[in-house]
């Protein structure tokens, strides 16, 4: 082995151990939209329902079923946790997407398609190309099989698959889950509910509207 790979090897290694102690970075993104018409972004979702619901893209939807797995496979997992950031018509992220599922790296993914996802993106990684991945809070910007490789070696994932025969892949998400606050009271009048009665426009020959 060369020295320049166990340099490599060496600083990725600290890299991931450094981490070990230090919050995770947000992979998720959350697009709340208030009451009043509003947008903000958050990392966190909404806690109340003034600040709304998460209609998509949120939550275990979009995160590794961590309890399916085996014990040690966990346990990387839960310190190194995997997302991969993808997009249609990305040769190279269709192939990272291939190597985790092959290794039997569990990961998450989300998807980059509208352009507030673009953002989001932008905000995490500092750029907008694709594909993205996080191991921790490593950050791995193009795919390279080999590097890509070396970084989970270096975070303890197995090199041949030991995931169950059950298990499966969670879908896909959307980096950017929206949040809607729920409407006033004055735009969510109940179902059915007749609308109070107008006055009725004067006629031409009445104009005071006099009733006989």
């Amino acid at each position: 082995m060369t020295s320049t790979v166990v340099k490599f090897l060496a600083i990725s290694a600290l890299g991931l151990a450094s981490i070990a102690t230090s919050p995770v970075q947000a992979q998720q993104v959350y697009r709340i939209i208030g009451a009043d018409g509003k947008i903000t972004f958050s990392d966190k979702p909404p806690v109340s329902e003034a600040q709304g619901k998460v209609t998509s893209g949120a939550g275990a939807s979009g995160g590794v079923a961590s309890s399916s797995l085996p014990f040690e496979l966990r346990q990387i997992a839960s310190k190194y946790p995997v997302t991969l950031y993808t997009s249609d018509n990305c040769a190279p992220c269709a192939s990272a997407k291939s190597m985790l599922v092959s290794r039997g790296v569990p990961f998450a993914e989300k998807t980059v398609k509208s352009g507030e996802d673009i953002e989001a993106l932008q905000r995490l990684s500092g750029e907008t190309s694709l594909p993205f991945a996080t191991i921790g809070s490593q950050q791995l910007k193009g795919y390279s099989d080999a590097e890509w490789g070396q970084f989970l070696n270096a975070a303890g994932y197995p090199a041949a698959s030991v995931l169950p025969a059950s298990y499966r892949q969670p879908a896909a998400t959307p980096l950017v889950a929206v949040s809607i606050a729920p409407a006033t009271a004055a735009t969510n009048a109940a179902p059915g509910r007749a609308a109070a009665p107008t006055a009725p426009a004067p006629n031409v020959s009445n104009p005071a509207g006099i009733k006989f």
